[in-house]
């Protein structure tokens, strides 16, 4: 019986890993393809689009590079910090008013904030088109700020103020008794010991902001403001006929939050654990 059981928990690892080198290999392969593409001409690619290239040349991420994809890149790494700066120092503080702090309507505060989770932003595109085109902040690198901040506020509030809650109460006596102020409760003590689920915010955000175009196609038209996945887009249209350049420009767009995903992964799971999923 024991011998049997051993058997069927070394099958069952033996699928499991089987599945989970056939999920890799599903999401790899296309990396790989896309990034293996860029070093080809279009002769090759339209040849044979899965051998290897024959000569390994950067000119084509060189190209894309000079194209525009610099420029976007800027412009992306700029909005993305800044919202996410943003976004969390305001998510942050509104989780302590609402958790730490005895303020009146709490429950109803809580609710409205919250509710913002259910407001599509595609329902709100006309009005905020209007707004921004009378406020003279359409295809400006502020209208990209405001909004990734505003419709992120509500579901990183949720989340920190989710760990904050289990935070123990005596940490703010104490800080009390020793004459702490409220902002330097926050800023010392509350803050530092949020830092599993902040990070976890903080790489959420980022891979939010980075891939997110519906805003920025419709809030920027100007080369000076477009972010990656627009300009890529644009970059497409005007060379659509040299598919390496292309395919480098995604690369170039796709590799620093790869790289981020697999390096941070762990902690944004870390963080969700220890504060959802209490």
């Amino acid at each position: 019986m024991v011998t049997r059981l051993s058997f069927l928990g070394v099958i069952a690892r033996v699928f499991m890993w089987a599945f989970l080198l056939a999920l890799a290999v599903v999401v790899l392969y296309p990396l790989l393809w896309m990034t293996l593409n860029g070093f080809k001409t279009n002769a090759e690619l339209f040849g044979d689009p899965f051998a290897l290239p024959l000569h390994w040349s950067f000119d084509n991420y060189a190209k894309a590079w000079n194209r525009g994809v610099s420029d976007y890149l800027t412009t992306s790494v700029l909005v993305t910090l800044t919202s996410t700066v943003a976004t969390v120092l305001i998510s942050a503080w509104a989780a302590y008013g609402l958790t730490r702090v005895n303020i009146p309507l709490n429950r109803t505060l809580t609710a409205a904030i919250l509710g913002g989770l259910m407001l599509a932003p595609t329902v709100a595109l006309v009005p905020l088109v209007k707004m921004f085109q009378a406020m003279g902040l359409y295809n400006t690198f502020w209208a990209l700020l405001i909004l990734y901040t505003a419709f992120r506020v509500p579901f990183t509030t949720f989340l920190i103020r989710a760990y904050m809650i289990d935070l123990p109460r005596e940490v703010d006596e104490a800080a009390e008794m020793d004459g702490a102020g409220r902002w330097t409760a926050f800023w010392r003590i509350i803050l530092p010991m949020c830092k599993p689920i902040l990070t976890s915010t903080v790489l959420l955000h980022i891979l939010f902001t980075w891939n997110e175009y519906l805003f920025a196609m419709i809030f920027t038209s100007g080369t000076g403001v477009q972010t990656l996945p627009v300009g890529l887009t644009s970059l497409m249209s005007k060379h659509g006929t040299e598919y390496p350049v292309v395919f480098a420009g995604m690369v170039i767009a796709a590799l620093p939050v790869v790289l981020l995903f697999f390096l941070g992964q762990r902690y944004i799971i870390k963080g969700l654990a220890d504060g959802v999923g209490k």
